[in-house]
C-alpha cells in the first residue's frame, strides 16, 4: 500500500507539475482575459458526481483542461487590474512545499519548521518597512483580514483606556468607538470596521489625489474625546498618494487616538530609498496592513497584520484551550495568538523565500522598477490623442479617461478584448476611467512598451476620427 501511494502522489504531482509550466509557458502569449464562462467549465469539468473513484493524474489532468480556458491571466506581466501582483519563481516552489507539507501553522512547538521561516519573514518585513522591530506579525489571507486584525487590536486597545474590557464585557451597552477615515479610503476598511461592530465611520474630507484633509482631521478630532481610531492610506488605489503621516499622526496622538494605516501596497514604498519620503513618519502609527501578494508578488493568500503593541494583538486575537500544545510567552507567542484563525496554512513561508531571494537590494529594486514602469505607462499614455493622466504618479497607479465616460468605457473594453494588456475600469472624481496597477515582478520596459501599442491599437478602433496615433515614442 505505501508503494501505490507514493505511485499516486508521484503521477498526481506529475501531472500538476506538467499543467503549471505549460500555464506559466503560455502566459506571454496567452490572451489575458478568460475565454469561457462559468458555467462552460462546469459543463466540462463534469456537472455529475460519478459513483466511482477517478485516479488522482486523471483528475488532475483533466482539471487543468477544463479550468485553464477560464483563468483570466493574472500572473501576466501586462495585467494591471486591480493591484494583484503576479508571482516570482522562488515564492510559487516555497508555496508548493507549503501544501505539500500540509502543516497547522498554529503552535511554535507543533510545527517549528515552518513556523521559524515565518518568524523570519516578520522580522525581515519589519526591518525593510522601518516599522518598530517589537512589533507583533500576524500573516492572514489578505489585505482585508490584516486590517480587520489590526482594527480589533486598536478597537479593544482604546476600550480598555476608558476602563471597558470587551472579552468579558461585549459591546453592548460600551462606550462608543469612533473611526475616522478619509473620503478616499479603500473600501475595505469599512467592511472591517463594519465586521467589526463598530457602525458606519466618520469620513473626513480629502483633496484632489485622495490624501486625507488633515485640517479636517484635527477639527474632527476636536468634536468628540471619546475612544478613537484614525484610519491612514499608504497608497491610494486610484492615484497611489500618501497621507501626510507626520502631520496626521500628531493630530491624532494629541487627541489619544490609535492610528491604523491601510498600505496594502504602497507600505512597500519603504523599502526604496527612492520612495521612502513617501511613507515618512508611518513608523510612528500603532498598527499597520499590508498585503505580500501585491507589490512583494508571492502567491495567495498572503496579508500581514502588523501592531506594534504586540500584548494589544494577542489580547484582540489569542485563545486558549487545555489540548493545545502552548509554548507562548511575552516575547514568542503562538501564530495563532496574533490572527483570527487557529487552522492555517504556513501562508508565511512563500515571504521568507521571496525576500531570500531577492534580498534587500532586490526589493528596493523591486519597488523601484514598479514606480519605474508606472512612470513610463503614464508618459506613453499621456501621448495618445485625447489621453489625460488624472493623476500625480508618485508610485505603481496610473489613471487615464478620454474627454468623455462612454469613449473611455469603449477604449477600456476595446484594450481588454485585444487580450494582450489588461487594465481594470473604475469611477474617480465622478468619471469613468482606466486604471493600470503596476504590480508584477516581471513587468519591465518591454513589456511596458507591448501595453502602450496595445493601448494606441485600441484607441485607434474606437476612435477613427482622430487621425494618426502617435507611438509611445512621440512618432506617427
Amino acid at each position: 500500500m505505501e508503494h501505490l501511494e507514493s505511485t499516486a502522489y508521484t503521477r498526481a504531482l506529475g501531472a500538476a507539475s506538467d499543467a503549471a509550466h505549460e500555464w506559466l509557458a503560455a502566459l506571454d502569449r496567452r490572451p489575458i482575459p478568460p475565454r469561457t464562462s462559468v458555467e462552460e467549465v462546469k459543463s466540462a469539468l463534469g456537472r455529475d458526481l460519478e459513483t466511482q473513484a477517478t485516479d488522482a493524474e486523471t483528475v488532475v489532468r483533466d482539471l487543468a483542461a477544463a479550468v485553464e480556458p477560464g483563468l483570466m491571466g493574472m500572473p501576466s506581466a501586462r495585467f494591471f487590474g486591480w493591484v494583484i501582483g503576479g508571482t516570482q519563481p522562488a515564492a510559487l516552489a516555497a508555496d508548493w512545499l507549503v501544501s505539500a507539507w500540509d502543516q497547522n501553522t498554529a503552535l511554535r512547538a507543533v510545527t517549528p519548521g515552518v513556523i521559524a521561516a515565518e518568524e523570519l519573514a516578520g522580522e525581515w518585513v519589519l526591518d525593510l518597512l522601518g516599522l518598530p522591530p517589537e512589533s507583533d506579525v500576524g500573516f492572514v489571507t489578505g489585505a482585508t483580514v490584516a486590517n480587520f486584525t489590526c482594527l480589533a487590536a486598536a478597537r479593544d486597545a482604546v476600550l480598555r483606556e476608558v476602563g471597558w474590557d470587551t472579552s468579558l464585557q461585549g459591546l453592548a451597552g460600551g462606550p462608543r468607538v469612533r473611526v475616522i477615515v478619509g473620503a478616499e479610503r479603500h473600501d475595505t476598511v469599512d467592511h472591517a470596521v463594519r465586521m467589526l461592530g463598530l457602525g458606519a465611520p466618520v469620513v473626513v474630507p480629502a483633496d484632489d489625489q485622495g490624501r486625507i484633509d488633515v485640517a479636517a482631521l484635527e477639527m474632527e478630532l476636536t468634536f468628540d474625546h471619546g475612544p478613537t481610531i484614525v484610519v491612514l492610506q499608504a497608497g491610494n488605489i486610484h492615484s497611489g498618494a500618501f497621507d501626510d503621516f507626520g502631520r496626521a499622526i500628531d493630530a491624532a496622538h494629541v487627541h489619544g487616538a490609535w492610528v491604523h494605516v491601510d498600505g496594502a501596497f504602497g507600505l512597500w514604498a519603504a523599502a526604496s530609498a527612492r520612495s521612502r519620503a513617501l511613507v515618512a513618519h508611518v513608523e510612528r502609527a500603532e498598527s499597520w496592513a499590508t498585503d505580500a501578494h501585491k507589490t512583494l508578488s508571492v502567491p495567495y493568500d498572503c496579508g500581514i497584520a502588523i501592531v506594534a503593541d504586540g500584548t494589544a494583538l494577542r489580547a484582540a486575537m489569542g485563545m486558549s484551550a487545555t489540548y493545545l500544545s502552548r509554548t507562548a510567552s511575552e516575547d514568542h507567542a503562538d501564530p495563532h495568538d496574533r490572527v483570527p484563525e487557529l487552522s492555517r496554512r504556513a501562508r508565511g513561508v512563500p515571504t521568507y523565500a521571496a525576500l531570500r531571494a531577492m534580498g534587500r537590494d532586490g526589493v528596493a529594486a523591486l519597488v523601484d522598477r514598479l514606480t519605474d514602469a508606472a512612470t513610463a505607462l503614464a508618459a506613453g499614455l499621456a501621448g495618445l490623442p485625447g489621453v489625460e493622466v488624472l493623476n500625480d504618479v508618485v508610485f505603481t497607479q496610473v489613471c487615464v479617461a478620454l474627454s468623455d465616460d462612454a469613449a473611455t468605457d469603449a477604449w477600456a473594453d476595446a484594450l481588454r478584448a485585444e487580450g494582450i494588456a489588461f487594465a481594470s475600469s473604475s469611477r474617480w472624481h465622478d468619471r469613468s476611467v482606466l486604471r493600470f496597477s503596476v504590480s508584477n515582478w516581471a513587468t519591465d520596459a518591454a513589456q511596458v512598451a507591448r501595453t502602450l501599442e496595445a493601448a494606441a491599437s485600441a484607441l485607434d478602433r474606437v476612435r477613427p476620427g482622430l487621425g494618426a496615433t502617435r507611438s509611445p515614442s512621440g512618432r506617427p
